[in-house]
C-alpha cells in the first residue's frame, strides 16, 4: 500500500511529466556539442521569449535544418561556445534542445545569468506563430517550472524588453504580452 506522500509525489511526477512538451534532445537533431558550458543557477527568475528572425518551419525535418542553421550561425559566424537559447520552438509543435535547462545562455547581455531564452523557429513581425508552437512553449514554461528549472514566481518578457531590439517581433510579442507573468 502506497503511503500518502508517495502518492502525493507520484501525481506530481505525472502531472510535470504530461506538463512537458515534446522535446527533441542534441543527438536527435544533430547538434554539435559546446565548447564551453556555465552552470545556471536554478531555478532562474525569468523566461525570455525570442524569433531566430530566419525561416519558419512546420515539419520535424525542416525545424532540425533550422536549428542546426542556428548553431552553425552562433558558433561559426559569431564564434560563440554553443547555440545561444536554452531551447527552440517549431510550427511542428516540437521544442528544439538549444543549451538545455540547467546551462547559462547568450541571448541577452546582462540577463544571462538569470534566465532561460526560449526561441521561436522563425520571423515573427507581421504574422504570430501558430498554435502548435505557442502551445508547445507554454507547455515549456509549465515545465520548466514543474521541474524547478524556472521559478514559480518567474516573470516573462520579450527580448526587447531586456535589450534595443524589435526581437520577438511585433506579432509575436502582442501574443505573449497577454501570457500570464509578462511583464514588460
Amino acid at each position: 500500500m502506497l503511503l500518502l506522500t508517495q502518492v502525493v509525489w507520484l501525481a506530481a511526477l505525472c502531472v510535470a511529466v504530461l506538463s512537458c512538451p515534446s522535446i527533441v534532445f542534441r543527438h536527435q537533431w544533430g547538434g554539435r556539442p559546446p565548447r564551453n558550458r556555465v552552470q545556471l543557477k536554478t531555478p532562474a527568475p525569468y523566461v525570455i521569449i525570442y524569433h531566430t528572425a530566419g525561416n519558419r518551419c512546420t515539419s520535424q525535418a525542416a525545424c532540425r535544418r533550422q536549428v542546426m542553421g542556428v548553431q552553425d550561425l552562433h558558433m561559426v559566424t559569431w564564434r560563440w561556445t554553443d547555440i545561444g537559447y536554452n531551447f527552440l520552438i517549431g510550427e511542428d509543435g516540437r521544442v528544439y534542445e538549444g543549451r538545455g535547462w540547467g546551462t547559462q545562455g547568450s541571448h541577452a547581455k546582462n540577463w544571462n545569468h538569470k534566465s532561460l531564452g526560449f526561441s521561436f523557429l522563425g520571423t515573427f513581425c507581421k504574422t504570430a506563430p501558430n498554435a502548435a508552437a505557442l502551445n508547445a512553449a507554454q507547455r515549456l514554461i509549465r515545465c520548466a517550472v514543474s521541474r524547478g528549472f524556472l521559478s514559480h514566481s518567474y516573470t516573462l518578457k520579450g527580448h526587447r524588453n531586456v535589450n534595443p531590439t524589435s526581437c520577438p517581433g511585433d506579432a509575436l510579442y502582442r501574443v505573449i504580452t497577454k501570457w500570464p507573468r509578462f511583464k514588460a
